[in-house]
Parts: C-alpha cells; sequence; structure tokens
C-alpha cells in the first residue's frame, strides 16, 4: 500500500486545499498543444470530498524552453513548473471542481512558472 504524504495550501481565494500527488503519464492535452505529459493529484478543500486535478505540461512547451535555454529541464524542474501551476489555480479559480480540474502550462506559462522557482 502506498502511503501519499498530504500536503496543505492556502489559496488566494480563502480556501485551505489539502492535496497530494498520484502520478503522472504520457497523454494528449488537447488537439492544438500536441501531446503532453499528465500530471494528477487528488485534492480537498472541504477534507470530505476529493477530486482529481490534472495538469498537462505540454512536450512542446518543454522543447522550446529548452531551445531558447541550451538544456533540458530536469524531471523536478518539470514537477516544480507543475506544482506552481497547481498554486497559480488555487489561488485564482474560485470553485477548484467545477473550473480547475484541467490545467495546462505551455510554452509561455512554463518561462514564467520556472522563474518564480528562479530557474533559468
Amino acid at each position: 500500500m502506498t502511503i501519499r504524504r498530504m500536503k496543505t495550501y492556502t489559496g488566494g481565494q480563502g480556501y485551505v486545499y489539502q492535496y497530494y500527488f498520484v502520478g503522472q503519464r504520457t497523454a494528449p492535452a488537447n488537439p492544438s498543444d500536441g501531446p503532453a505529459t499528465e500530471y494528477v493529484f487528488d485534492v480537498t478543500s472541504d477534507r470530505k470530498t476529493t477530486f482529481a486535478v490534472s495538469v498537462f505540461l505540454t512536450q512542446e512547451g518543454t522543447k522550446k524552453w529548452a531551445v531558447e535555454h541550451g538544456r533540458i529541464l530536469t524531471d523536478a524542474e518539470q514537477y516544480g513548473a507543475v506544482k506552481m501551476r497547481l498554486f497559480q489555480a488555487f489561488d485564482e479559480i474560485e470553485n477548484m471542481m467545477a473550473d480547475g480540474r484541467r490545467l495546462f502550462v505551455t510554452g509561455r506559462e512554463l518561462a514564467e512558472l520556472l522563474s518564480v522557482l528562479g530557474v533559468d
């Protein structure tokens, strides 16, 4: 049995979220963005209802970043960007269960999220 480490984040909308990382897999993000890696988190804001949030990191975005910076992103850097996108959604989306179940990290967002982490 896998024991998951529950983490807590207080969002900008006033909700306190608990979440944990479930896993990742290759998946199509949507037809216009091409293939992506899907990172899945289980999330709750009331400790009663848990729902899945998928964050799609597009291959187009990671390839663009690699060309611009002369190296590929490490797995930890990719996960860091995805987690920052999850936190951004916690801060900005009032109803995560209804409106925040599918999040995307494309080329534009990737550079911004990584700069918050100090990754160049």
